[in-house]
């Protein structure tokens, strides 16, 4: 009897473990995912995470150690091992994910050898010890591992994913060739390179068949993607956005795509922890620059230090900013706006004066456009026909994007991807606002290195100078920034602090009304807590 009861612990266990295992490497290779598939930023952040020392991790480990001990009855040591898998279990079942699981042909392959992995374990395990209580701890650890089995499988995988890569290189090199009359204009920059793409794309519409990479396909592996699948024979401008997170990263597309024009937006400090300096950042966005032809133009954004300092010889350099006239060719002021948009003059290098309207907010986003404008007058559009586009351009979706419920509350949407020059302007248009309260969500900045409490402490500050209510998200940044509201004498009463954006929108129901403004401020994806 008492073997019986044995083996059925012992199965159920298994079954549960297995069960347990399968969902477990789904989240695994999504984090892997939102890391690039990277091994060095997905190890990275397990380190940071704390992912492997859970307490439903580390609960698994004490099961594996009551397994072990023969002086635990079997019955005993399954069914407390089975506690802690069957509450993973319903987590990862009802878990909801900001940007969940993409199963592209590279997840499907990872997840498959990761499998395939697993399944030899355990056919291992069961031809030599049987279905034991020995076996069902081989199948306990398998989940307690799962960040090996997975690293294993990009390890195992990297010279298929490489020689995939080159063929698909090689395919998007050879559309590219075949279109010598393409003008391809690069889009970089440590922040606004995305709203400055679309503004871009939107303004040459009005004239041209354009291109641009879509969503945040701005790695060379996403700019092939969008030439192999999206390119056509009749496109006439393709404008390509360009990220890095690595020195080198900004000449390995322009390489591919070999640019005649260029904008560099922004040289500031994000992505730290990969860059390490800021004149690694600066270095890595003048890429773009360097890689151009000899009548190639670059236009670059003198309100950033080491953008202005930075010199260009190698092709037409044109810099502009947002109220400073001196060594710019193109600037902005007389800049008026509200709730309902912008308006705004642009001095151009021939002496003239343009007077533009907007339905887009903030200093930041006139600094996106002046480029876009640029460029579009560069390859002879209209002064006409450059206004119409900019009065239609659409806010881009999180990027200090406008907008007002029907109780009357504005929302400012500025969630995506938040910077230390970024937030400023975002706390800049919420402080502007002159009806109801001034109120901010946020979980702060990441990617700062060693900057990261001190530019998060410093953004505290700001919020006490241009918000009535602060309302912080999560704990990864909250102790830095309630550090900087405090100095700042932001009232207590004033400041919350909730652990997540469901409990940030409660909180909003209760305390918001007609002619209150919210700022939604950065909004950190599942890797960051």
């Amino acid at each position: 009897m008492q073997l019986y009861l044995n083996l059925i612990a012992i199965l159920l266990l298994s079954g549960i473990a297995l069960l347990n295992l399968a969902l477990e490497l789904r989240r695994d290779l999504m984090m892997l995912q939102q890391n690039s598939y990277r091994a060095e930023r997905y190890m990275r952040w397990l380190g940071t995470s704390a992912d492997t020392t859970s307490w439903i991790r580390l609960f698994s480990y004490l099961a594996i150690g009551c397994l072990l001990l023969p002086a635990v009855p079997t019955v005993l040591a399954c069914t407390l091992s089975m506690l802690p898998l069957l509450l993973n279990i319903t987590q990862l079942a009802t878990a909801r994910y900001k940007k969940p699981l993409v199963w592209t042909r590279r997840a499907v392959r990872i997840y498959s050898v990761s499998g395939v992995i697993c399944v030899a374990v355990i056919m291992l395990a069961v031809l030599f010890m049987g279905m034991s209580r020995m076996a069902a701890t081989v199948f306990v650890a398998l989940y307690a591992l799962s960040h090996v089995v997975v690293l294993m499988s990009v390890k195992i995988l990297d010279p298929v994913e490489r020689h995939i890569n080159k063929r698909y290189y090689n395919e998007a090199k050879n559309i590219l060739e075949s279109m010598p009359g393409l003008v391809v204009v690069g889009v970089t920059g440590s922040y606004g390179k995305t709203s400055t793409k679309h503004y871009l794309t939107r303004i040459l519409t009005e004239q041209f068949n354009v291109l641009m990479t879509p969503g945040s396909y701005n790695t060379t592996m996403g700019v092939i993607r969008t030439v192999r699948e999206m390119m056509q024979p009749y496109t006439e401008v393709f404008v390509c956005e360009m990220g890095a997170k690595n020195v080198g990263d900004i000449k390995e597309i322009c390489d591919l795509v070999k640019p005649q024009m260029g904008i560099i937006t922004a040289v500031g400090e994000q992505h730290l922890e990969s860059f390490k300096s800021i004149e690694n950042v600066q270095r890595t966005k003048f890429e773009l620059a360097d890689s151009l032809p000899q009548n190639g133009v670059v236009y670059v954004n003198n309100d950033f230090p080491y953008c202005a300092s930075r010199k260009v010889d190698n092709a037409v350099c044109i810099r502009y900013s947002v109220g400073q006239q001196e060594n710019s060719d193109f600037w902005a002021d007389n800049i008026s706006y509200s709730a309902e948009g912008t308006t705004f003059n642009l001095h151009c290098p021939d002496g003239k004066s343009i007077e533009f309207a907007t339905c887009l907010v903030g200093e930041f986003n006139i600094s996106n456009l002046i480029p876009a404008i640029a460029v579009a007058l560069r390859l002879g559009m209209t002064a006409d026909k450059v206004k119409f586009a900019v009065a239609r351009i659409e806010q881009v979706e999180h990027r200090l994007n406008l907008k007002r419920t029907p109780a009357g509350i504005n929302i400012i949407d500025d969630a995506f991807n938040s910077n230390p020059d970024g937030s400023r302007m975002a706390l800049d248009v919420l402080s502007r606002m002159d009806t109801g309260r001034r109120i901010i969500v946020t979980p702060g900045m990441i990617e700062l290195g060693e900057k990261q409490w001190d530019y998060n402490k410093q953004f505290g500050e700001r919020i006490a100078k241009a918000a009535d209510v602060a309302i912080i998200v999560g704990r990864y940044n909250r102790d830095a920034i309630l550090s900087g509201l405090k100095d700042a004498n932001m009232p207590e009463q004033d400041v919350h602090a909730v652990d997540s954006f469901t409990q940030a929108q409660e909180l909003l129901m209760k305390i918001a009304g007609k002619g209150d403004t919210v700022l939604y401020e950065n909004d950190l994806p599942d890797t960051f807590k």
